[in-house]
């Protein structure tokens, strides 16, 4: 197989490409549209600057809509053209001038491969840092909802070493009934109760209040007390701890986010699901990419009565199924029936195989 780029090598990619960006901008300005009219009580309520709505929030929003819709206008896109070329006889003239399908599909793989490196730069670097900027000014001019207590928050937050709270309040920052206890050889040799622990910023760390501390002497049942009304203490747990949510995955770059699952996994902490959810989307949302041009392909390339509307029909309702088996797949995840990894991934193997069977079944 010849893979030198010919002219027609050109003409679908500049196709694929010029009709793939005009479809991402005008659903973009739609979007904008509506968010803008859904928005406009909160921005005026709060006064909020009409610079920072332009640059802090529109103009991070962009990427973040880019990305989400990237896979899914891959696909109507190369439905869309590629119908159109079937239509007016094209599809049928390149293969009767001896280009296999094969040879035919490979600058629609490149051009895909190029949207798909670009989606996974965005998801891994552009994207988190747009998200910062725009949740930042989410939290300033928009509706927010009242944060309640959390309760029974336990965390290992270093090997061997083991914090219990209560109940903590966002709203000053307060943990009540603290306990930390420090565990050696599967024995405990101290442990620290307080009634509350503040979070200090000016030391960044933990003011205990009416605190109890017990040390106990390993191999016997000797220990010592000492109590006392306030204590600073810096342990391996801040106060932005509390408030990972899936909005702040969404704000951290790829390192931070590995960083964030390793600790989460060390401590325990049931929220890591969003974590690992958040980490395996940046991966597998773009690589569908590639899977639905394939798809697109063997669909339109036939000429069919009727014009390329079903379609468009056909790729549009099986784009939107992908999204949502994509969104149902991380139920998979909570109820703790499949792997993050393997759940992210089972709408591109599953659809993977159905494009093996329509690839099978295009026009050759």
């Amino acid at each position: 197989m010849d893979l030198r780029p010919k002219k027609l090598d050109i003409y679908i990619m500049k196709k694929f490409l010029s009709t793939f960006l005009v479809a991402i901008l005008l659903i973009i300005i739609i979007v904008i549209v509506f968010d803008v009219s859904e928005n406009v009580d909160d921005f005026v309520a709060k006064k909020a600057p009409l610079k920072a709505i332009v640059v802090d929030y529109y103009l991070n929003l962009i990427p973040f809509y880019m990305n989400m819709f990237s896979a899914l206008f891959v696909f109507i896109t190369v439905i869309f053209f590629t119908s159109r070329m079937a239509a007016n006889s094209e599809i049928v003239a390149i293969l009767s001038c001896g280009v296999s399908f094969p040879r035919m599909m490979v600058p629609y793989l490149v051009t895909a491969a190029i949207i798909v490196a670009g989606a996974i730069s965005m998801n891994l670097w552009v994207v988190p840092k747009a998200n910062e900027s725009r949740h930042e000014f989410e939290a300033l001019y928009k509706k927010r909802r009242t944060q309640a207590a959390e309760r029974n928050i336990h965390y290992q937050i270093a090997p061997g070493q083991f914090v219990y709270i209560e109940s903590f309040s966002k709203w000053n920052n307060t943990a009540q009934r603290f306990t930390l206890e420090t565990i050696e050889n599967n024995e405990i040799v101290s442990k620290i109760s307080a009634e509350t622990a503040v979070w200090d910023t000016t030391f960044n760390g933990w003011r205990l209040r009416k605190y109890f501390i017990r040390e106990y002497d390993p191999g016997t049942l000797s220990d010592k007390t000492r109590t006392g009304q306030q204590l600073d203490t810096i342990i391996p747990l801040t106060v932005d701890d509390f408030y990972r949510n899936k909005k702040t995955v969404e704000d951290l770059q790829y390192a931070d986010l590995q960083a964030l699952i390793n600790t989460q996994n060390l401590r325990g902490d049931s929220d890591v699901m969003y974590s690992e959810i958040e980490k395996y989307t940046r991966w597998a949302l773009p690589f569908s990419a590639l899977i639905l041009t394939i798809m697109g392909v063997s669909l339109s390339s036939k000429k069919k009565r009727g014009g390329m509307g079903w379609n468009l029909a056909v790729g549009i309702a099986l784009s939107f199924s992908y999204i949502l088996f994509l969104r149902f797949s991380q139920m998979f995840v909570f109820t703790g029936s499949m792997s993050p990894a393997l759940a992210l991934w089972l709408p591109n193997m599953i659809y993977a195989v159905i494009t093996a069977v329509l690839y099978h079944f295009a026009p050759k």
